[in-house]
């Protein structure tokens, strides 16, 4: 066995760029996977940690029905032996950003040791005693340091999220201006009860349950699943490199493993020592890439933990933790992508004549039943692909059929190119020119991994960029409709709700409450708005489907609208009856887009809100409608007339920028993975061009000695990888355009609940063809310039060599 070892590891001495290309082929395609790994791993770990942050589980809170609650309250609950603890959270504004500051009271909590608060680094009397302890992730404490706001001192915590804060009860109240007033009370029901129970103690708190971890994850479960297709479809680009190593490799030691038959050495030893080769360069892979993957991983996952805390309100460390269940998933993927791709080699290498002459160059040849073969396994997987919608559905459903629609088209992609160069072959005259085409067929064998994978990855660009491209006009249009108000306005409670609503009648053109209830629409929890009739919302809410005079019927009391999510969800039809609540069924008059929110959400009059749900409706926001010139002074008066919370008025600009800077960090990551991935194709056209080209010799050579100069043969060379990039573009294109398709017609309405519409981007196709031709350029610029600055004895040589 060591013989037999020491004899296949020679290859890789004599073929130093070869292991090269193998081990950076794995290594890349690790790192984007395990990446990713890391990246929900962190973000699965700090859901079970939020939970415990304030104890594990769902808790029960407990909530005035307007406004917030005296802190007697929770006094109350303590000494009557309830498990309480309060809860202050509110913005606070450092710089145009607003931070969540969360003020907790540590010796009531019933958390875990492995909580913000207690973990890590223990907390002592500075957090409970004047002037307090700022607890933040330290991206977040560098900006708090740097605003010059008059703050207390300010601790870095890499498992706290970044923008958040955690501080105690008192600080929070005092930074908030809240006095003795404090948000809600939490209940640990997993602890002794108290003596009196709550109906009694506090009959007039709304109780309600937090989300729990299991709740969180599967909201976000969509999104995560949406990071894994794309580090798997990463590592399937990179993975295309290693196949192509390896079928070379074994091609090129095809006459070595023969020798090795004849000298007496067993078929099962030649494939032992061929796993452990290909084993130990897992390992070594697996290991580089799991240490890339930390730093990609560490770059992208504040944008991550943004998205989350924007989207659905789940907090995520902006630092990353070493944890075993990611690294050593990336090992793992090592090693089954690797023999993955030395399962064909392996199965030759059993089934090799022991009388077989040697083929060096026969990975290269092409029979036209390969192409045939190649072709039905396409249709084989577009048929899949077409047919899995109609029998089953969910996100999952919707990645296979965009992963049998990618790999069915990189199927296509070689016999596609042969059909294209022969059809040109027929067209072309002149004898370079013909050499040229015929030669870049032949070449094409030899190439297909690397342009298999640059088609996968430009399908993506295209596919992944289209979608954000759609959603980003779709979205602007949507701000634009949906944020009418000039000025929003959140207050303390009734009272002053009342006293701000009585103040702005006489001071703006309109003033419209945005008052809301919880409840449950057709038993699914949500939330129901309630609207006065104003032209605001009939000029400018964005309905998706409406009945003839839909706002006159919700208007009359007579109608619902519902948010899309809810209306695909429960698979209504205009005018059928819809429950809010406990009182009688209202008619679907209507269904408005509502992106950014995966809960359930419904619209009826104000006055049907406030008979139906009477003292739980929250009376305390309200959007202003004045003109845009007046606003500022509005605001102003607003500010110092009333004791408003922080950001209690906010302007229209403000929320729309907002909102914006949450989108663009949402597919920051999906575009960060894109580049990654078309950069791993890239490498994959290198390596190929690079191998072949120490390969072609004995093919260029008579073509020097006919008269054709070496930076000639060279830029014909550049020219070749340009053709073939540009050939793939014109076949990834459609089939990115598909791929777009699947994501906003089938997955975003599976995952998030909304449909967006399509548009096309001409100018992004250019801009990614103009790429792909750089790419090429790139790969090639190498092994021309090899070429161009090769010796004329080396081409002399190849004529004394037996060939």
């Amino acid at each position: 066995m060591g013989t037999v070892l020491l004899t296949l590891v020679s290859h890789w001495r004599r073929k130093p760029g070869q292991l090269a290309t193998l081990l950076i082929g794995l290594s890349l395609a690790t790192a984007l996977w395990t990446s990713v790994q890391a990246i929900n791993a962190e973000a699965r770990a700090s859901y079970d940690q939020a939970s415990a942050t304030l104890g594990g589980g769902a808790l029960i809170v407990l909530t005035a029905q307007n406004g917030p609650l005296p802190l007697e309250t929770w006094v109350k609950l303590r000494r009557d032996g309830w498990a309480a603890t309060p809860v202050i959270e509110g913005i606070l504004s450092v710089e145009e950003t607003a931070l969540t500051l969360r003020g907790v009271e540590p010796l009531s909590a019933a958390g875990r040791q492995d909580t913000p608060i207690s973990g890590g680094g223990a907390i002592g009397l500075e957090f409970l005693t004047r002037p307090g302890v700022l607890l933040t992730a330290p991206e977040t404490a560098r900006q708090l340091e740097a605003s010059g706001l008059d703050l207390p001192p300010i601790a870095a915590r890499a498992e706290i999220a970044r923008g958040e804060i955690i501080t105690d009860i008192a600080v929070a109240a005092r930074l908030l201006r809240r006095g003795d007033q404090i948000d809600a009370v939490l209940i640990d029901p997993a602890a002794r009860p108290g003596q009196t129970p709550l109906t009694v103690l506090a009959p007039e708190l709304n109780s309600a349950t937090q989300a729990s971890t299991g709740e969180v994850s599967r909201l976000t479960g969509s999104f995560h699943l949406n990071l894994t297709a794309f580090g798997l479809l990463s590592f399937a680009v990179g993975l295309f490199i290693v196949y192509a190593a390896i079928g070379l490799s074994f091609e090129q030691r095809r006459a070595m493993l023969r020798t090795l038959r004849a000298l007496g050495a067993p078929v099962s030893t030649l494939i032992a020592a061929l796993l452990i080769e290909v084993l130990v360069f897992a390992l070594i892979a697996g290991a580089v890439g799991v240490a890339l993957g930390y730093g990609v991983a560490s770059a992208l996952l504040p944008d991550v933990a943004a998205t989350l805390r924007g989207l659905y309100g789940a907090s995520v460390p902006g630092a990353l933790t070493i944890r075993p269940e990611w690294w050593l998933s990336g090992f793992a993927i090592a090693v089954i992508g690797a023999l993955a791709a030395t399962t064909q080699s392996l199965v030759k290498a059993a089934r090799l004549p022991l009388l077989a002459s040697g083929q060096p160059r026969a990975w290269a040849l092409a029979s036209a039943r390969t192409y045939q073969i190649q072709a039905l396994g396409a249709g084989a997987c577009f048929a899949a692909a077409a047919l899995l919608p109609t029998i089953a559905s969910g996100v999952v459903a919707g990645f296979a059929l965009m992963a049998g629609l990618l790999f069915g088209a990189a199927l296509l992609l070689p016999p596609a190119l042969a059909l294209a160069l022969t059809g040109a072959q027929r067209l072309i005259r002149g004898p370079v020119a013909e050499w040229f085409i015929a030669d870049t067929r032949q070449q094409l064998p030899g190439l297909s991994m690397a342009l298999m994978a640059l088609m996968l990855a430009l399908a993506a660009n295209i596919g992944v960029g289209t979608m954000v491209s759609s959603f980003r006009l779709t979205f602007e249009g949507w701000l634009d409709q949906r944020l009418a108000a000039e000025l929003y306005v959140t207050t303390r409670d009734d009272a002053q709700s009342e006293a701000v609503r009585t103040f702005l009648e006489a001071r703006s053109d309109a003033v419209l409450p945005i008052w809301s209830a919880d409840a449950a629409i057709e038993d699914q929890p949500g939330e129901v708005f309630g609207v006065v009739d104003h032209a605001t919302y009939r000029d400018h809410w964005p309905l998706l489907l409406s009945a003839p005079d839909a706002w006159d019927a919700v208007m009359t009391g007579e109608g619902v609208l519902l948010n899309e999510q809810s209306w695909r969800r429960l698979g209504l039809e205009l005018g059928e009856p819809v429950r809010v609540g406990d009182g009688p069924a209202m008619p679907l008059a209507g269904v408005y887009t509502d992106y950014g929110n995966p809960n359930a959400q419904a619209i009826i009059a104000l006055d049907r809100l406030t008979a139906r749900f009477g003292d739980t409706v929250s009376r305390l926001r309200y959007g202003v409608r004045i003109a845009p010139d007046q606003a500022n002074a509005l605001s102003e008066d607003l500010l110092a007339r009333f004791d408003l919370p922080a950001n209690g008025v906010i302007d229209q600009a403000s929320v729309k920028r907002f909102s914006l800077s949450v989108f663009e960090r949402t597919f920051a990551i999906t575009a960060a993975l894109n580049v990654l991935t078309l950069s791993v194709a890239a490498f994959a056209m290198f390596a190929s061009l690079t191998t072949l080209a120490a390969m072609r010799l004995p093919q260029l050579a008579p073509l020097w000695a006919l008269g054709l100069t070496r930076t000639r043969l060279a830029q014909l060379e550049l020219l070749r990888a340009l053709v073939l990039a540009l050939l793939t573009f014109l076949i990834a294109l459609p089939t990115g355009l598909v791929l777009a398709w699947a994501l906003l017609a089938v997955v975003n309405v599976e995952a998030f609940g909304w449909r967006l519409p399509m548009h096309l981007f001409a100018g992004d196709w250019l801009r990614l063809a103009g790429l792909a031709a750089l790419a090429a350029l790139l790969a090639a610029a190498w092994p021309a310039r090899a070429l161009a600055t090769r010796s004329p004895r080396a081409f002399l040589q190849t004529f004394t060599q037996e060939r």
